[in-house]
């Protein structure tokens, strides 16, 4: 969808921004930019739309030379969002949303329909924010007028200038998870520049890494978590690239562990001879299709005597995450919850527990730099949740 080849952008008093810079991104590809002021991150950006024009090379757009289109039209096909939204002070938020199908010549009542249709899609309601102004919203509620107005009239790709920068933390991690699931949805092809290299992880399918003007690695998160392509991008990305790698890094079934179990409908006496025999201080408790219903302490079931049926003595489980969770969110779970393991479902059926152990050896594997190797003792899967 978009190609950049050979691209170099030199300013008349000799400053180079961009420097001899190739590559491609695909059509649905969400590729973040990332790197210091002034690398030359934001000027590659306002290549593709002509706010910046190169001095050599060629910028393509679905095959197309950007040079040669009237940049009028080009950038009425390109939706484009910055820090500071850019919106009209003096128009209402759905006139705003609204601006560039009204600039493409879409009747007043169409072009208010895509708008009120947009700040939908973007969580908030058009009855309630389209007839506000931007000064009457908080700076979240603007960056989603912002998106919402690139989006109106319906571009294939979208430019995106440090679009969560102005917000809080809280927004902002709000933010950047809506829009990755807008994305998701819509299948945009999206360049996102950015400073911040936890940004870039999470929301990039690639990351571009900028030094100073050339291109330093481009490839995806895990690509350049685990194996930085110069001793420039190692230091960029930090050395704690290994709990970055946390955030990009899925859980895998092979790595789950099958712990102690019991069913709902067992009887409560032989269930806790049978798992005081096999050395179990607890089990996980299981319906007959192997659905995730709890967990059990052996020792508390048999000092209640044994009565009745495992359901009677189940508790709820806490630590658990579905299989798609990646593995920094299992082990945040893990420690919100005081766990030694965290329990891994599909919808509801019980897959395993990931313990310590298996996260780090399952995190190891994605990782090709050097890192310290450690003893590959077994964890025992022995502690309890609590309630």
């Amino acid at each position: 969808m978009i190609r950049f080849e050979h691209v170099t952008k030199r300013y008349e008093d000799g400053t180079t921004a961009v420097d001899d810079l190739s590559f491609e991104v695909a059509e649905g590809e969400l590729v973040t930019l990332v790197g210091p002021s002034g690398c030359g991150k934001t000027t590659t950006m306002k290549m593709v739309n002509r706010l910046i024009e190169p001095t050599s090379g060629r910028v393509l757009l679905a095959g197309e030379d950007v040079m040669t289109v009237d940049p009028v039209r080009l950038r009425r096909r390109v939706g484009y969002v910055i820090q500071q939204t850019g919106l009209f002070p003096h128009r209402t938020v759905l006139d705003n949303t609204a601006t560039v199908p009204f600039l493409t010549g879409w009747g007043r009542a169409k072009a208010r329909a895509r708008a009120a249709e947009l700040l939908e899609l973007v969580g908030l309601d058009p009855a309630h924010f389209g007839p506000r102004y931007p000064d009457q919203l908080s700076g979240g509620q603007r960056q989603r007028v912002g998106v919402a107005r690139a989006l109106a009239a319906d571009p294939p790709v979208l430019l995106m200038d440090e679009p969560f920068g102005a917000v809080d933390p809280v927004v902002r991690d709000r933010l950047q998870r809506e829009f990755r699931k807008l994305q998701a949805e819509l299948g945009k092809t999206v360049l996102l520049v950015t400073h911040d290299i936890e940004e870039a992880v999470k929301l990039g399918d690639r990351i571009a890494v900028y030094g100073e003007g050339r291109l330093e690695q481009y490839a995806t998160p895990a690509g350049v978590l685990g194996a930085p392509a110069t001793p420039y991008v190692a230091e960029f990305v930090g050395s704690d690239r290994a709990l970055k790698q946390l955030s990009v890094t899925t859980i895998n079934p092979e790595d789950l562990e099958r712990p102690p179990f019991a069913h709902l409908d067992e009887d409560a006496g032989r269930a806790a001879g049978r798992l005081r025999a096999e050395g179990a201080r607890w089990a996980v408790v299981l319906d007959g299709d192997d659905q995730l219903h709890g967990w059990v302490g052996t020792r508390e079931m048999a000092g209640a005597g044994g009565v009745g049926t495992v359901a009677d003595h189940a508790r709820r489980m806490e630590a658990w995450v579905p299989v798609d969770a990646t593995l920094k969110q299992a082990f945040s779970e893990m420690l919100g919850h005081d766990a030694g393991w965290i329990a891994v479902v599909d919808g509801n059926r019980f897959l395993g527990v990931l313990t310590p152990t298996t996260l780090h050896e399952a995190l190891r594997r994605t990782i090709t730099g050097p890192l310290r190797d450690s003893p590959r003792d077994r964890a025992e899967v022995d502690s309890v949740p609590t309630d």
